[in-house]
């Protein structure tokens, strides 16, 4: 069993990590974060790397706090819901931890929604988290 979060460098994704690293200190399990780009010519070098950059502070914090963990970085093409999903069937899941922004009604129906997709058809609950003020 794990609990798996969708990290991305913004500050509803560090608030999503550091919420599933305390649920998974709480219920001594492990932490997978997932971090996904569908990759291509949408993700440029400089972001791969400021991704990579992040990815290992966040293994670094995760490492000194002792919490069991994974750190994936998935460049496959997919949505970032489709990958979250998927490693949540993968490793069973108790739940996802996603983190939430604002939106407006147009901006959801232009750009569609992986909280909305995460929510609807994980495996697993799924638990939202907003960003602190």
């Amino acid at each position: 069993m794990s609990i798996v979060v969708g990290f991305v460098p913004t500050n509803e994704g560090r608030a999503a990590l550091r919420r599933a690293a305390e649920e998974a200190q709480l219920r001594s399990t492990r932490l997978v974060v997932i971090n996904s780009n569908r990759g291509g010519k949408d993700l440029s070098r400089e972001e791969a790397e400021r991704y990579e950059a992040e990815l290992e502070e966040v293994q670094a914090e995760l490492r000194s706090a002792g919490v069991d963990h994974e750190v994936r970085q998935l460049v496959r093409g997919l949505e970032p819901a489709e990958d979250l999903i998927a490693v949540a069937e993968e490793t069973r899941a108790d739940f996802i931890v996603i983190g939430l922004r604002r939106r407006t009604p147009v901006g959801k129906l232009i750009l569609g929604s992986n909280a909305q997709r995460i929510l609807l058809d994980a495996p697993c609950p799924v638990l939202a988290v907003k960003a602190d003020a």
